[in-house]
């Protein structure tokens, strides 16, 4: 006779959770993790001691970093952990294996102990302060290391003359990054105009078709889904401000506001592609070897 009822519901380990027993894992950095309780998702940053007790720190995709007590209630792809301190055999291997792969804010592999070079005679020219600062954060470490000197230009309404006065030739080659280079604009008839010069062969001028190198940064590092349209006749960053909720009532305002932007980028990949595009060209350009 057939058993009506099946095997015995009490036998086996008839108390494991649905999706198992949680296993101890190290809290190493860039472990991603959920919190079950608020579903927060996000990558280990940091482990440090508060108030009497272990907390780990995790930033989630838009950059947020939320700290959460560490030990049980986590969820690693799905399935149940406790997040315990990495011990020291842990950390070591870990350094060992970022020196063996690490890489500057550009993605080029970095050089451990490399010294600056001396100033080569070519530059890169951008249009102004905060342009030449993202261009630091990102490739800093790049131009050190070929002596390629980044210069700020003050706009491009005068670019020939810039040229002029830089006079590129053979060693001393000149690149330009241009914002908001797009055709039938004030700044493509300009650049059109120089390309066509007698230091031509010397120079490349490019571009990326933002309004300003701020749009560059990819707008999900502020919590948008894009950057927002600003009517004509608005200051452009004042518009930006304003929809962000920061005070843009001075010069001040707009420095600040501008080194909270420039504070999400840690990569290049905070970037946009054009702009990436654009300013790896230029370096390929004023570092060419026998030009």
């Amino acid at each position: 006779m057939s058993d009506r009822y099946g095997s015995d519901v009490l036998s086996g380990d008839w108390k494991v959770p649905p999706r198992g027993r949680s296993r101890e894992v190290e809290a190493e950095t860039g472990l991603v993790v959920e919190d079950v309780d608020t579903g927060w998702c996000g990558a280990v940053v940091r482990v440090e001691k508060a108030g009497g007790m272990r907390v780990v720190h995790l930033e989630d995709r838009r950059g947020r970093t939320k700290g959460f007590p560490m030990g049980p209630g986590f969820l690693l792809d799905g399935a149940p952990v406790i997040l315990t301190p990495p011990t020291a055999a842990a950390r070591a291997q870990l350094a060992e294996a970022r020196a063996a792969t690490s890489r500057t804010a550009s993605g080029s592999r970095a050089v451990e102990g490399a010294k600056a070079r001396v100033a080569s005679g070519s530059r890169i020219f951008v249009e102004g302060r905060h342009d030449a600062e993202l261009v630091e954060k990102v490739w800093g470490d790049d131009l050190r290391i070929e002596g390629v000197v980044v210069e700020m230009l003050d706009g491009v309404d005068d670019l020939a003359g810039a040229i002029r006065d830089f006079r590129p030739g053979p060693g001393q080659r000149m690149g330009v990054l241009v914002d908001h280079l797009l055709p039938g604009t004030k700044e493509d008839k300009v650049v059109q105009a120089c390309r066509k010069g007698p230091y031509a062969a010397h120079v490349k001028i490019l571009g990326h078709p933002y309004v300003d190198v701020w749009q560059s940064v990819r707008p999900e590092r502020l919590g948008l889904r894009q950057w927002p349209v600003i009517p004509r006749g608005q200051s452009w960053k004042h518009g930006i401000c304003h929809h962000l909720g920061w005070q843009a009532d001075s010069q001040a305002d707009i420095a600040r506001a501008w080194k909270q932007i420039l504070g999400t980028v840690r990569s290049y990949a905070d970037l946009e592609p054009t702009l990436l595009a654009s300013v790896e060209e230029l370096i390929d350009f004023v570092t060419e070897p026998g030009h």
